[in-house]
């Protein structure tokens, strides 16, 4: 069995060792000597030559200028706001690796803040109450403070005022209110009775804000609460019968037309952006218009489509009082064309006006006119289709009828009229005629025409007031309807609206 040689006294063959391993262990001996004993472990080998060198930062590691830190060691100033940080472009001043989640000493909400905005308040924390503001609250005003007011007695009972000084008060402490006693007594009696005529109740002030037919929203709820219950308890059952009246239509006929009423209404007060013309020139030409659609037998709903095309037309167009005439009868040659089986033709139309217009002017104005009004020229509906739906209410009587078609044509005359549609134009003139007739505005008008007397009333008077007005006698339209073929009812409602005027029945309201 073999015995195991203790290891100092193995013998064997031994590698003989080089000269530079010697000095290099040398080296090493000397180097472990001089370093302090925390740093020997870590010096072995080749490292221990690479002391001297420069280290490279570990990866996920930012390094920092290791000279700024010493210069800064021991101050909390952490870098201003709004300042980039300088990147270090040199290895040789020495680098420290930091890890990224190292925080700053100093948080960057308590750094100050420099520059323009370091004077301006910090908002406080969530939570905190704001400081008390500043308001800046506007100069008070000059207060004139009148030392003394004397009332001169005599024959001039004026108000005088004396020493009158103007002071600025610090607060309105000093100001003196003149309490309801003391204002009564410095109006005297003649004031005081100027001022209460010019008191007007609330009701009237406020209806007189509005322009007929126009009325408040408290009048309109009133004046369509009042139509309903009349179409509530009112019997219509006679319609049925009545071949006329398209009964199993007509509701719909009639709500379709109050539909387009709107859409074909001209502007008012259109005169007032016109340079040459006039309402009394308007008035010459409708009343020329009738003449020439009475010369040629023309259809009634010829007429008023004429009519409406001018006032559209004029609404839109600045026309000159040359060319006026040319809108009138360029207006009535569009409407025949609408409503005429045969239509004259346009040389007539220039016969018509004695040659002042050209047959090409003629033709030239219809395709302004129908360009202008964007050949919105049948949605038009005169007041003769509802003047048919209300003379069911007192079984077509001719002579309310003639009558009625007569004020209704007044109205063409009439300006005012601009803001009535045609559905209240024909109840207005139903219910003038009724009135000049003795009758009365009962249910059944009420029901067919979708108006109340207190509505017409306004139109009543304007209608009577334009009857009685001087040279009206000398109109063509007077003369049209003193025919005996239209029952001289001209003559008949111009006595009674004198005679209305006369009692005071025609006072304007409007």
């Amino acid at each position: 069995m073999a015995h195991r040689l203790p290891l100092r006294n193995r013998t064997g063959i031994q590698r003989p060792k080089n000269p530079d391993e010697n000095a290099t262990s040398k080296l090493r001996h000397t180097i472990s000597t001089t370093l302090p004993s925390g740093m020997r472990g870590g010096v072995s080998g080749a490292s221990s030559l690479k002391m001297s060198g420069v280290q490279r930062p570990a990866l996920g590691e930012v390094a920092i200028n290791r000279k700024n830190s010493k210069s800064k060691a021991g101050k909390d100033k952490a870098p201003q706001i709004g300042q980039k940080r300088a990147r270090s472009s040199s290895v040789a001043d020495g680098l420290q690796r930091v890890p990224l989640a190292a925080k700053p000493t100093v948080s960057v909400a308590q750094a100050p803040v420099t520059g323009v905005r370091g004077s301006l308040p910090q908002r406080p924390p969530l939570g905190q109450a704001l400081p008390a503001q500043r308001v800046f609250s506007q100069p008070e005003p000059t207060v004139v403070h009148v030392e003394g007011v004397t009332r001169l007695s005599g024959a001039d009972d004026d108000m005088d005022v004396e020493d009158v000084h103007d002071t600025r008060r610090d607060s309105m402490d000093d100001v003196v209110i003149v309490g309801d006693e003391e204002l009564e007594n410095m109006i005297d009696e003649q004031d005081r009775a100027e001022v209460i005529e010019k008191l007007v109740p609330e009701e009237e002030a406020e209806a007189s804000e509005y322009i007929w037919p126009d009325v408040s929203p408290n009048h309109a709820v009133k004046y369509q609460r009042e139509v309903d219950e009349v179409r509530r308890r009112f019997d219509a059952e006679d319609e049925e019968y009545d071949a006329t009246m398209c009964s199993e239509y007509a509701d719909e006929i009639f709500e379709y037309m109050s539909d387009l009423e709107d859409a074909v209404m001209p502007t008012p007060n259109y005169m007032d952006a016109q340079n040459e013309i006039t309402w009394g020139m308007r008035q010459t030409l409708v009343d020329w218009l009738l003449q020439v659609h009475l010369r040629y037998h023309m259809l009634p709903e010829t007429l008023w489509i004429a009519v409406n095309i001018v006032d559209r037309f004029l609404s839109h167009r600045t026309v000159s009082l040359v060319k006026l005439q040319l809108v009138g009868v360029t207006a009535m040659f569009i409407a025949s064309k609408y409503e005429e089986i045969l239509a004259p033709s346009a040389e007539e139309f220039v016969f018509m006006t004695e040659n002042g217009y050209t047959k090409e002017e003629v033709l030239k104005g219809e395709r302004i006119v129908l360009q202008t009004l964007e050949f919105n020229i049948s949605h038009y509906c005169s007041p003769y289709s509802w003047m048919r739906k209300i003379s069911h209410a007192d079984d077509y009587d001719i002579q309310t009828r003639t009558l009625s078609k007569f004020l209704a044509e007044v109205t063409l005359l009439d300006h005012r009229f601009l803001r009535a549609k045609p559905s209240m134009t024909a109840a207005v003139g139903m219910y003038t005629a009724r009135r000049m007739l003795g009758g009365d505005w009962n249910d059944a008008f009420v029901f067919y025409s979708g108006y109340t007397e207190e509505q017409l009333e306004p139109g009543y008077h304007m209608l009577v007031e334009k009857i009685t007005e001087p040279g009206f006698d000398k109109l063509y339209l007077y003369k049209k309807y003193a025919h005996k073929k239209f029952l001289k009812a001209a003559v008949y409602a111009l006595e009674k609206a004198r005679e209305q005027l006369n009692q005071g029945e025609g006072m304007v309201l409007a």
